[in-house]
């Protein structure tokens, strides 16, 4: 079912509570890929209702970055959900979800103030006032999210721990393509040569796995190891390559004691790519 009303939202949440119902919640921008359907599968799984949102939100990009450009295809996106569980698309428009004097805000300081938060003023906000917007409409038990986002799954876990709310975020692993590339909507503005290039990101990130697996400890070491193998594409154009506390998000250079993030974002062309891994010491 394709709903677009947030009145008629709500009442559906009402009434599959009313009957006891658990309520499974994925956010997305649409451009549906196996790594979404991946986070839907396990939704439906686990509760008893799902809901996807499809929304490409305003808020969270940049006047210079790609909001008209970014694929839309609802059509599509809802067969897909259709095959898999899922009992309502939720996709509002902007003037439904928004109020023209808005004046409200959501704001999460610290952990949004390096990586891609340093990179792109404003994001994570329009990404905090959306998703807890959604979460007050949809009332979801649970709430799913890809690891391949990092930075954006810490920031909403301390946005629900901080603002005491209702539910359980479940974060679940990046899902690749059979040569290593991690699944991502803008992957469909790469040309064939730039699709090969951007393989780069998971072979440095194997590359600083292997450094780990064979007892590196140096943060400096790893973030070297990083980069001189990003640097030998000549198609890439490094945004940040980073060795961060997994908790804190903060800059390690020094030796590393706890579990880490490593997370790249690298431009191939003109599309801008991120992935990462986790590693636990």
């Amino acid at each position: 079912m394709l709903v677009k009303s947030i009145k008629e939202m709500q009442g559906i949440v009402k009434k599959w509570k009313k009957e006891g119902h658990s309520v499974g919640f994925v956010p997305t921008m649409g451009a549906l890929h196996e790594g979404h359907q991946s986070l839907i599968e396990r939704a439906a799984r686990e509760n008893d209702r799902v809901v996807v949102s499809i929304f490409v939100n305003p808020t969270q990009f940049g006047p210079t970055e790609d909001f008209d450009a970014y694929p839309r295809d609802l059509e599509k996106d809802c067969s897909l959900c259709q095959g898999v569980g899922v009992h309502v698309v939720f996709s509002p428009d902007a003037k439904e979800l928004y109020f023209p004097d808005q004046s409200t805000m959501v704001h999460v300081s610290g952990l949004t103030d390096v990586l891609c938060g340093s990179k792109r003023p404003g994001h994570f906000d329009g990404v905090c006032l959306v998703v807890s917007k959604f979460f007050n409409i949809i009332q979801p038990d649970k709430a799913y999210f890809g690891q391949k986002d990092a930075q954006q799954v810490t920031v909403i876990k301390r946005m629900v721990r901080d603002l005491n709310l209702d539910v359980e975020i479940v974060v679940c692993p990046i899902v690749r393509e059979s040569d290593g590339l991690a699944r991502s909507s803008r992957n469909v503005y790469l040309s064939p040569e730039e699709r090969q290039a951007a393989l780069v990101l998971s072979r440095s990130l194997e590359v600083a796995k292997n450094a780990l697996n064979n007892g590196e400890r140096n943060a400096s070491v790893l973030k070297a190891a990083l980069l001189s193998c990003i640097v030998q594409e000549p198609l890439a154009e490094i945004d940040y390559v980073e060795i961060v506390d997994s908790e804190s998000l903060q800059v390690l250079k020094g030796k590393i004691a706890n579990s880490i993030l490593i997370p790249v974002a690298v431009f191939i062309g003109k599309t801008r790519l991120i992935d990462n891994i986790a590693y636990k010491i």
